[in-house]
């Protein structure tokens, strides 16, 4: 039974630490580096993804961290793409360039942090169903070109690795990627051109796309190097955290729980993610993605996903 083996013998563990404290802005440089700091004191957590910073201080503290508790980095695209409407799958070729030049920024902050993967995500599916390949064809020529980039910068050594994370296409963020099969073909024509490229697939999504664990994680392991596990709420629009809030594990109203978690771990056992050897961070990684709702501690919310961890895998 996978639950007599130690998770530490598998997987790394880690947090996406802009939203478990809502600082996705990049704002205040000292409570950044003092949760990061809380987190590299927590042995549970083995890795930390962050938003790349325009403060001098943060990147030189983050990297001060790292180095001294042994905790791996990660960065995360998304805030800056978000937060700026940029579109990698724009086919307005300037709206485009500009989204893969602020990625590009990201992949800088990978490097001066000694990261191995930098995540982002596509951009809005476009309203009409016909532009979708063309959309498609945007979107791989923006994924080569930065995949490109991040091996001009490695030298002799090992590029860090682009991922692009699977989110909802039709509640919330309305990405082109998107279901699945649309997530596979990408990495496939991607795949075809550069090596340093792969997914981040994410339970939190897995229920806004209508899609079971085994819909998500079969057609794509061959390409998964990245998985977040969260909760999502989509009930009735007019519910606290509705769409891709990331609340915590049983939040009233919400789609994930301890047992979702659990089956959702098990496919990633089914399907060969925690025997995969190729992949850049060397071993499987799996981040939790929550963030506090109104009114929640984000210390006590991580305390909680840490509990609802342990009795999913005691579920295995």
């Amino acid at each position: 039974m996978y639950s007599e083996k130690h998770w530490r013998d598998m997987m790394d563990l880690g947090i996406v630490h802009f939203m478990a404290w809502p600082i996705i802005r990049d704002e205040d440089p000292d409570m950044i580096l003092a949760t990061a700091r809380q987190i590299a004191e927590d042995d549970f957590f083995d890795v930390l993804e962050v938003r790349r910073s325009e403060h001098p201080e943060v990147m030189e503290g983050l990297k001060a961290i790292a180095a001294t508790s042994k905790l791996k980095l990660g960065i995360g695209a998304q805030p800056p793409l978000l937060l700026g409407k940029l579109n990698v799958n724009s086919l307005d070729a300037a709206e485009r360039q500009k989204a893969v030049d602020d990625v590009k920024l990201s992949i800088d902050a990978a490097y001066a942090l000694d990261c191995r993967i930098c995540a982002f995500l596509s951009g809005p599916r476009p309203d009409s169903d016909s532009d979708i390949p063309a959309a498609m064809d945007a979107l791989v020529d923006s994924c080569v070109e930065l995949c490109e980039y991040s091996r001009s910068l490695a030298g002799d050594g090992e590029p860090v690795w682009l991922s692009l994370e699977q989110f909802d296409d039709a509640i919330d963020k309305k990405c082109l990627i998107g279901p699945s099969p649309r997530a596979a073909e990408l990495a496939e024509r991607v795949k075809a051109q550069v090596s340093n490229f792969g997914l981040t697939q994410d339970l939190s999504h897995m229920p806004l796309l209508g899609e079971s664990p085994q819909d998500m994680l079969t057609p794509t392991v061959d390409h998964l190097i990245h998985v977040h596990v969260g909760n999502a709420v989509m009930a009735d629009e007019e519910m606290v955290g509705y769409g891709d809030k990331h609340p915590g594990f049983g939040y009233p109203g919400s789609e994930n729980d301890v047992a979702e978690l659990a089956s959702f771990l098990e496919t990633l056992i089914y399907v060969g993610y925690f025997d995969r050897d190729d992949l850049p961070s060397g071993r499987p990684i799996v981040t939790f993605e929550v963030a506090p709702m109104p009114g929640e501690d984000s210390d006590l919310l991580i305390a909680g996903t840490k509990r609802a961890f342990h009795a999913a895998w005691s579920m295995l």
